[in-house]
Order: C-alpha cells, then sequence, then structure tokens
C-alpha cells in the first residue's frame, strides 16, 4: 500500500519563526515513516519558499537555509496540480504532488488564516482550522466578542485601532474608567505572548499600546486577571475531545515568550495541581469555546482560574507549539496519545473535514 505524502511547512514570516523550526523538528521526527512520506517545505523569515532535502537536524537553528541542493517552490492554488511547483536552478519546473499538508507555523501568515486560504484554494487537506477560524482565533478581539456572546467569561477588555494613535491620551483614560489596574496591553495578532506589556499606571499604558503597535495595527487592553494559569488541549473535528488540564508556573511576572522559551525557571504540572471539578469545568468550557470558534483538527485552550474559582478564558491557539517542552503535545501524551499517534490521528482529522 501506498504511503501518504505530506508536506510539513515550517518558519514563515512571523516574530515566532524559530518556535517554528523547533516544532517543525519534533514533528518531523516524530512522523510514523511506516505510513508517510515526508515533503519539506521551509519558508524564510523574508517570504521565500524552499524546497528542502537535507538533513532534518539543521531545521532547529535555521542552518537549513544555507542548503545548496534547496530550490525555489510554490504552493500552486489551482487544484489540478494537487501540490507545489519547484523551480528548478536551471529554470526547469517539476511538480511535487502531496496528499496532505501539515503547516507547522505559528502567528502571523502561519495561524491567522492567511495560509490556510491559500490550502483551501488548492483543495489539499491541511491539518488544523480552516481559514475564518483561525484567523478569529488569532484576532482577540473577535474572540472576545464572539465567545462572550457564547456566555464563556473573558477579562474585561477594550481595542485601539492605529489610526486612533493620536488620541491614545484619550482613550487611555476612557480604558481607566472602564477596566482596572493592573492591565494587559496586547497586539490583537500574535501569539507566544509576544509584544505584550503588564501596566499600573496611564504612562504605562499608553507606552504598552505603543510598544504593541510595533507587532499589530490592533491593540487589546484587558483588566488584569490573577490566578492559576490553565491550558486545555481540544483535537478532533464532530466529536472533539479534551486532554487533562496542564498548569503553568511561570518565572517570570507573567508567561511571555522569553518565560515559555528561554527561561529555565519555568515550570508545567500535568494534571494541574487544582480540583477534579475544576479540571472537568475547564475541559467543558475548553469544548464549548472550539465550538463556537468552528475549530477543526487542534487547538489549545488558555484560562485561568481566580483566587475564588472563577474560570476566564485568555484565548485559543490553534497551531500550538510542538516543541520537546510544548504543552499541547504533553497534555496528548498524559492522555495516552505518543507523538507519534498524535500526528496520525491530527492528519487523519484532515482528511474528514471537506472544504
Amino acid at each position: 500500500m501506498a504511503k501518504i505524502k505530506v508536506a510539513v511547512i515550517f518558519g514563515g514570516v512571523s516574530n515566532e519563526h524559530e518556535i517554528s523550526l523547533l516544532s517543525a523538528t519534533n514533528i518531523i521526527n516524530n512522523i510514523p515513516r511506516d505510513r508517510y512520506d515526508v515533503v519539506c517545505i521551509g519558508i524564510t523569515r523574508k517570504g521565500r519558499w524552499l524546497l528542502y532535502i537535507g538533513d532534518t537536524s539543521k531545521i532547529a537553528d535555521g542552518s537549513w537555509e544555507q542548503d545548496s541542493d534547496n530550490v525555489s517552490c510554490i504552493l500552486s492554488p489551482d487544484p489540478l496540480h494537487k501540490g507545489f511547483i519547484a523551480i528548478l536552478n536551471d529554470g526547469q519546473i517539476q511538480p511535487v504532488k502531496v496528499d496532505v499538508i501539515f503547516p507547522v507555523l505559528h502567528g502571523k501568515n502561519g495561524e491567522d488564516g492567511t495560509i490556510q486560504g491559500l490550502f483551501m484554494l488548492s483543495k489539499i487537506p491541511f491539518v488544523g482550522c480552516d481559514c475564518i477560524s483561525s484567523a478569529n482565533c488569532m484576532d482577540k478581539e473577535l474572540t472576545h466578542i464572539i465567545l462572550q456572546e457564547h456566555g464563556i467569561k473573558m477579562a474585561e477588555w477594550m481595542s485601539i485601532n492605529r489610526y486612533d494613535i493620536e488620541k491614545v491620551g484619550k482613550i487611555a483614560e476612557e480604558m481607566e474608567k472602564k477596566l482596572k489596574y493592573p492591565m494587559f496591553v496586547k497586539p490583537a495578532n500574535c501569539g507566544s505572548s509576544v509584544g505584550i506589556s503588564k501596566v499600573s499606571n496611564k504612562d504605562e499604558l499608553i507606552n504598552g499600546i505603543k510598544k504593541a503597535f510595533a507587532h499589530d495595527k490592533k491593540v487589546i487592553v484587558e483588566t488584569g486577571v490573577s490566578g492559576i494559569e490553565c491550558e486545555c488541549a481540544v483535537m478532533g473535528n464532530c466529536g472533539a475531545i479534551a486532554s487533562t488540564v496542564g498548569e503553568i508556573d511561570s518565572a517570570n511576572e507573567f508567561y511571555d515568550y522569553e518565560g515559555k522559551y528561554h527561561n529555565d525557571e519555568s515550570r508545567t504540572y500535568i494534571p494541574a495541581r487544582i480540583s477534579e471539578d475544576n479540571i472537568f469545568k475547564i475541559k467543558q468550557i475548553a469544548l464549548k469555546a472550539y465550538s463556537a470558534m468552528g475549530c477543526t483538527g487542534l487547538a489549545r485552550v488558555d484560562f485561568f482560574l481566580t483566587d475564588d474559582g472563577e474560570i476566564i478564558l485568555n484565548e485559543i491557539n490553534t497551531l500550538p507549539g510542538h516543541t520537546a517542552i510544548s504543552m499541547y503535545p504533553q497534555l496528548m501524551e498524559y492522555e495516552g496519545l505518543p507523538p507519534s499517534e498524535q500526528i496520525h490521528r491530527l492528519i487523519n482529522l484532515a482528511f474528514e473535514v471537506q472544504r
């Protein structure tokens, strides 16, 4: 029986580029090779697509880009091609057909519906959420609006667009009236806690907004929530399953990019050090949010459990990290799914979805 050909896409034009490389390395190393043949497509920070046939070990540190065998490659939106077109160094064109795509991309241009739209045009099955659900989950303002309409508790919030920057002082005053310090200022469309500031006064609020605008054209400001940081992994289409709940004990003031990937003192606990009742409630809310946002394939749903027992949803990540220390694969492994089986199931879920 012929093996399924899966294209793993990694890198990307995103401030989470390096995390994508680590996630991709882990996924490629765990794809069951008795079932799948792998085609590696790397996207540089400048947006160049390359067909990479070199050693997987060169992906994590970025040295894959210097491989002399790399050739330019594009994904054809024409369903007739069923895959990629490699442009060889002599100008010749070589079709690279694939059966399914596994986009190991985080953040902008990889998790925000942009590339999912291209996949949908190509009519090639792909792992993860579709264009609309990816975009809605990536945009923190839209996530707030949709989930609150479904009765799911989130932090109090306000937003500001870049074209209102000249009125930032007045808008900051309005935020002070509606929200409470400390506040968290976030780019609306970034992941891995990039560009986030915790602020305690008006000057810090204004500076935090300006900092966040370096990463996105829209900024969300939320009332700070104090409590245990919890994460729940969800997998599936219709009838999705939720893992147990994991707990984050960040070495930093909050679980920012540095705390996630560069501070060895941050700790995770699986299962979380909370009651079974709260674990059950968080799992049910995670599944409800997953369904409300139209998610398919996989997502990691992040929460705060406050000191008075209130469960507040923080965000939904539709292409969560798959590094060796990432919470999503660890949570699913706790549920009895080793990495190779997780990947196999995610690919099968991609084939189930009719887009």
